[in-house]
């Protein structure tokens, strides 16, 4: 019988949702969705008088910059973050605000003031930095209340659960369990696989061919999109710090007045170009600078695995599709993020991907891992390889804090995912050249440091906006 492992697909690791964050802004939002849905199912949510907003820690030092009232007011609404109008997001905020009245889940309706209703708590809820709790107020005098755990990447929790002692989840477990880059790497060779191999025949234990292709294509067709819109998109971002997006004048800069009409044009016509060593560097960091200049614009994006990091690993796939590859295709694209999702897991189990709990190594770095493993095995690298470059990508990440300005997902943030993505292409040429087989240093045991990292870093550090720039460099200095 397998034994019992934390069964995460990769596209747990990959999900479309709304910007700025992934633990702030979407982790919220889902949860504020499963307070409803649980409201539902115990016969609550018709009795339901008022209702109370509680942030707790991280989600409510950096909440503000973070638009977590934001987030919860569309989970309230019962707005999907990956399909509603991001458009619409904006007006339907300020209606509520302006009326003070909810409509919870489309339906019942009850006076809620976002300005008293939802309480920024400067407390930390012993579990997890990123704890929120909802308080509904039943018509019979009873209240109900529910606490949910924002943990990064849009995973949300309820239970308790200290972590030595987390119960295991498995789907009836995939037919490969893996909770570790070892365990990964005994199955590739013992069947002569690819990781991309392996990882989809785990995938298909849960989805259809059919199926995960679509899933794909529809992540895909977000980060082009994210990309495409951040390069042609002009002016300053939202928060207060008067950031001008870059990836606007740098993509006006190298696109040479190229023509095309629409975002697949456009690939052909960066294709076409030919560049050099400093354009690609100019190119992949215009890339991953556009992803979050949507994000942090509340636009729509890919959790990859965080929304602060969601630029890496659509910047180092275009870069393969436009600069390596004039002839990749859907199967690349779809064997790329394989071994970046499942890159992704090792790293939740085996350490964390919430900034909150290990500062910005969490995200970035975990995003340079991926995106790093990822491009090897399109290169053409072994397993062995495709796991050093992921291990290479964190090393130089190992540390990394979280301290972004003002609350916003802006500065150092942005600018980091074009370092982060910098640093996955080399780590992948780097693994390339070498001699994986004998690795000094296992993917596994940079996961373990990574962990013991964040554990010993301080609190202040892990996107509090409470320590390093944060501190040093004030809003009214930007």
């Amino acid at each position: 019988m397998n034994k019992q492992i934390e069964a995460i697909s990769v596209f747990d690791m990959l999900k479309i949702g709304v910007g700025p964050s992934s633990s702030h802004t979407l982790g919220p939002w889902r949860a504020a969705i499963r307070f409803i849905e649980k409201l539902k199912i115990k016969g609550n949510f018709e009795l339901i008088e008022s209702l109370k907003v509680d942030l707790y820690g991280s989600l409510s030092l950096t909440g503000k910059g973070h638009a977590t009232d934001v987030a919860v007011i569309m989970g309230l609404t019962g707005a999907d973050p990956t399909t509603c109008s991001i458009e619409d997001i904006p007006t339907t905020v300020e209606h509520i605000k302006l009326f003070r009245r909810l409509e919870l889940d489309g339906s019942l309706t009850f006076s809620f003031d976002p300005e008293e209703d939802i309480i920024f708590n400067r407390k930390f809820l012993p579990f997890h930095p990123n704890g929120i709790r909802f308080t509904a107020t039943l018509t019979n005098g009873k209240k109900v209340r529910e606490v949910y755990y924002s943990i990064g990447g849009g995973f949300v929790i309820q239970k308790e659960r200290k972590r030595a002692q987390r119960k295991k989840i498995a789907f009836e477990c995939f037919p490969r369990p893996i909770e570790k880059a070892t365990e990964l790497l005994k199955f590739c060779k013992q069947e002569g696989k690819s990781i991309s191999e392996i990882i989809l025949e785990n995938e298909l234990y849960l989805n259809t061919q059919e199926e995960i292709d679509e899933r794909f294509k529809q992540i895909w067709d977000v980060m082009l999109d994210s990309m495409y819109t951040g390069c042609h998109t002009e002016g300053t971002l939202p928060g207060g710090l008067n950031v001008r997006r870059r990836a606007f004048d740098t993509h006006l800069r190298l696109q040479k007045n190229t023509a095309y009409t629409d975002k697949y044009e456009w690939i052909e016509a960066i294709r076409g170009q030919e560049v050099r060593f400093r354009e690609i560097l100019k190119w992949v960091s215009c890339f991953a600078l556009a992803v979050n200049e949507v994000n942090a614009s509340l636009g729509r994006v890919v959790t990859a695995p965080t929304n602060g990091s969601a630029g890496v690993i659509p910047s180092v796939l275009m870069y393969y599709i436009v600069i390596e590859n004039h002839d990749a295709n859907f199967e690349d694209i779809k064997r790329f993020l394989l071994v970046a999702g499942e890159v992704g897991s090792l790293f939740k189990k085996g350490a964390t991907i919430s900034a909150a709990m290990g500062g910005c190594q969490a995200e970035i770095g975990v995003s340079s891992a991926m995106a790093a493993a990822g491009l090897t095995e399109l290169m053409g690298g072994t397993p062995e390889q495709v796991l050093m470059a992921a291990e290479i990508a964190m090393e130089h990440h190992l540390g990394l804090t979280c301290d972004p300005i003002g609350g916003l997902v802006q500065i150092p943030c942005i600018e980091r995912n074009a370092m982060g993505a910098i640093k996955a292409i080399n780590a992948c040429e780097m693994a390339l050249d070498a001699d994986a087989a004998n690795a000094k240093v296992p993917l596994d045991k940079v996961i373990e440091t990574m962990w013991q990292t964040a554990q010993d870093m301080n609190t202040k550090y892990k996107e509090t906006s409470e320590g390093g720039l944060a501190i040093n460099v004030a809003m009214s200095d930007c």
